[in-house]
């Protein structure tokens, strides 16, 4: 139960064996190495480290970590990222590789956590002395199964009103919907300046968190894109009125498993419901492909994704301690744990 620790700088080095041990596992496109050597370009901040457990050339288990204050550990988590950067081999004890790497981890940890886990990827693991695992948010997907006819007549009756009225509105407006696939990486850089206009033209300006070709969430999405798309395994979708975009969504693909990253939509066309209409034309399309048999969403689970499915599940954080009367402390004392990080903030 060796772990090897590498600055996070070296991963280009490594990137092959990363794909190899998710290839063996979680098989997921939200953990490829490119999904993450773009993550770390845009949010890393120099003091990531790379651990590997075991043979360096064939590792158990890698992962990306940072101290994110003295003696706690976590994986490297940007906020676009929906799953956190951890992938072991089918097989191995979660806790036991986990406490390894609490010891093996410089200066001296008190605490891992891993945060974001699927559990469709990795096994929630049941509480111990040692670790405790908390609720993160519930996710939902839709699974491709049989035909659109038959998933659409499935839905609520108001979301296929709503639909209807508003293809209705459409044509009294004279304007046509048309949805278009992006997948040429020489047409990102165009497409995800539009996406930023989109999004900064509506509420998600105000809060600062709007996309943008010259902040570090644009060019995060920016180089993602382009090189999902060089490697077959990206796509942005447009929905057309006439000749302008009225919504997008940001996807990346793996095997039969597409990601919705993000989607946004013009706010003036929302008497026109268009990011509902451009999920509505996008499903239908993944339906009739027969490409996909999961389509998932990793976000929050809002009202809108359960008006297209009932399937959803909860993700979870683990944290492991180095000893165990420091989870016992810090579960009775919680005015213990928020003095502590308020004293290493």
């Amino acid at each position: 139960m060796k772990w090897n620790i590498y600055s996070a700088a070296e991963f280009a080095q490594f990137a092959a064996r990363w794909d190899e041990l998710n290839a063996r596992g979680a098989r997921s496109p939200l953990l490829s190495s490119q999904f993450l050597q773009s993550a770390l370009h845009a949010f890393g901040t120099g003091r990531e480290r790379l651990a590997c457990l075991g043979d360096p050339t064939t590792p158990d288990c890698m992962a990306v970590v940072v101290e994110r204050r003295r003696g706690v550990w976590e994986t490297f988590q940007p906020a676009q990222a929906p799953i956190g950067f951890w992938l072991m081999r089918p097989g191995l004890a979660l806790e036991t590789v986990a406490r390894a790497l609490v010891s093996g981890l410089p200066g001296f940890p008190l605490v891992l956590g891993i945060t974001q886990q699927d559990p469709e990827l990795l096994a929630r693991p049941a509480a111990s002395a040692h670790c405790q695992t908390l609720d993160y948010i519930d996710t939902a997907r839709i699974m491709v199964v049989g035909d659109f006819e038959s998933f659409w007549e499935k839905r609520g009756k108001n979301l296929r009103q709503n639909m209807r009225k508003a293809r209705n509105k459409l044509d009294k407006a004279g304007l046509t919907a048309r949805l278009i696939c992006l997948d040429d990486p020489a047409k990102v850089a165009e497409a995800i300046a539009h996406y930023g206009r989109l999004e900064s033209a509506g509420w998600k300006s105000q809060d600062g968190t709007a996309v943008h070709p010259d902040n570090d969430q644009g060019r995060f999405y920016r180089d993602l894109l382009e090189t999902h798309c060089r490697n077959g395994v990206g796509r942005i979708y447009q929905l057309m009125f006439n000749d302008t975009i009225a919504a997008m969504d940001i996807c990346v693909q793996r095997d039969d498993v597409i990601v919705i990253l993000k989607t946004t939509y013009d706010e003036a066309a929302a008497d026109y419901s268009p990011a509902m209409l451009m999920h509505q034309e996008l499903f239908q399309d993944l339906f009739k492909s027969d490409e996909f048999k999961r389509i998932e969403f990793y976000g929050k689970v809002m009202e809108w994704h359960l008006r297209w499915t009932e399937d959803k599940r909860t993700m979870y954080h683990i944290n492991c301690y180095r000893w165990g009367w420091l989870k016992r402390l810090l579960a009775a004392k919680p005015e213990i744990a928020a003095k502590a990080e308020k004293l290493a903030a």
